[in-house]
């Protein structure tokens, strides 16, 4: 294997430069990533913002905090402060946190977070952001001017560090790919179809620059993919992943598959199956009953088409669920796993024993009491 190191640009359709060579190649594979999204807030480019690529060189805990995002890295790096010792603020224009998951799941984070010391100012919009004192610069400290929506009301914060967690967006720019033939959005990232081959058709894509499923686990999903498809003439298709994923507050939220929300808007009856940890014996034990498995499933079937679990170590129960869609094993097939006691994965098994007393219909709940009492 041959390794250059430079900046490497598209200077045709099978040409890249890096530094003075130029490389021919007969497959490429753009995996530049993404970066930290930053709103149009006015003065936002006059301070020395945090992201979550820069915070982890900071060398004092910031007394006071103020972190612009609710999603999963807004809501971890926050709850992880708060917990080290900061006041911190979480500002959001929306009047929800983790606006893409599951309402009670967002609900039993919030309620952690708050109990950790985390607040709150959410419906809000930004007026401006700024120094105190552009002399000091951050030492004197960040004035945050913002405004709440059903109030009307504006209020000044003053803070000692800014974290600005509003997404991320994919490297596509300054790399040539005009020339290489290759479409892509400044926003959406790289166009690829389901082989994750680009417009060019000997340029693939993986990874952050070309989906909306920013997770290090989907690059690697990804890469396998196209090592196959470009190297040795594979046909493996995007779209048959199953993608399972979790935000890392205390407790944890896993999902993988469909939402309530998705099911409603592409019309699919489903029937929900929520077994809560205060009945789990290893959650009681240790005192962190606020979590759940949530289980949807196709009406009149236990076909799973989507779970969120909200537990300490939610990540790792949502594999077994993961493993279930991909080999379409249905929900009641898990009431008959043996699951070590006392675990928090239980509430899995408990999930499949829910949906089997959803089958003991009257008339088969009447046999069997007729069959049970005939064994007498």
């Amino acid at each position: 294997m041959d390794v250059f190191l430079g900046r490497g640009k598209f200077i045709s359709e099978n040409k890249i430069k890096v530094g003075d060579n130029v490389l021919e190649f007969a497959r490429a594979v753009i995996a530049t990533g993404g970066q930290p999204s930053v709103p149009p807030i006015p003065g936002v480019d006059t301070i020395e913002y945090l992201t979550n690529q820069s915070l982890w060189n900071l060398t004092e805990l910031p007394a006071k905090m103020a972190v612009i995002g609710s999603g999963p890295i807004g809501c971890e790096i926050a709850q992880a402060f708060a917990l080290f010792g900061s006041h911190v603020i979480v500002l959001n224009r929306s009047d929800r946190i983790l606006g893409k998951e599951d309402h009670e799941a967002a609900q039993v984070v919030r309620e952690s977070m708050e109990s950790c010391g985390v607040h709150f100012m959410l419906g809000v919009s930004y007026t401006s952001i700024g120094y105190v004192d552009p002399t000091k610069g951050k030492a004197g400290g960040i004035k945050i001017v913002i405004e709440h929506a059903k109030e009307k009301k504006v209020e000044e914060l003053i803070v000692d560090d800014v974290l600005i967690a509003t997404g991320r967006k994919p490297n596509v720019e300054n790399m040539g790919l005009e020339k290489a033939g290759v479409k892509f959005d400044v926003y959406r990232g790289i166009e690829v179809n389901d082989y994750l081959q680009t417009s060019n058709n000997n340029v693939y894509a993986v990874g952050d620059c070309c989906t909306r499923y920013q997770f290090t686990h989907m690059a690697d999903a990804m890469a396998r993919m196209v090592i196959r498809n470009a190297l040795f003439f594979g046909r493996a298709k995007c779209s048959d992943l199953v993608i399972p994923w979790c935000t890392y507050t205390f407790p944890e939220v896993a999902h993988v598959g469909l939402y309530e929300g998705d099911l409603q808007t592409r019309r699919i009856d489903y029937d929900v199956i929520k077994v809560d940890l205060d009945h789990n014996d290893r959650a009681i034990c240790e005192d962190e009953t606020r979590g759940f498995v949530k289980m949807l499933i196709k009406k009149g079937s236990d076909q799973i088409l989507g779970c969120t679990i909200v537990s300490e170590n939610a990540g790792d129960q949502i594999n077994e669920v993961t493993l279930a869609i991909q080999t379409n094993t249905g929900l009641g097939f898990f009431a008959g796993v043996i699951h070590p006691y006392p675990t928090i994965g239980e509430a899995v098994k408990a999930a499949g024993d829910a949906y089997n007393r959803t089958r003991l219909t009257p008339v088969s709940k009447a046999l069997l009491r007729r069959i049970l009492s005939a064994r007498r």
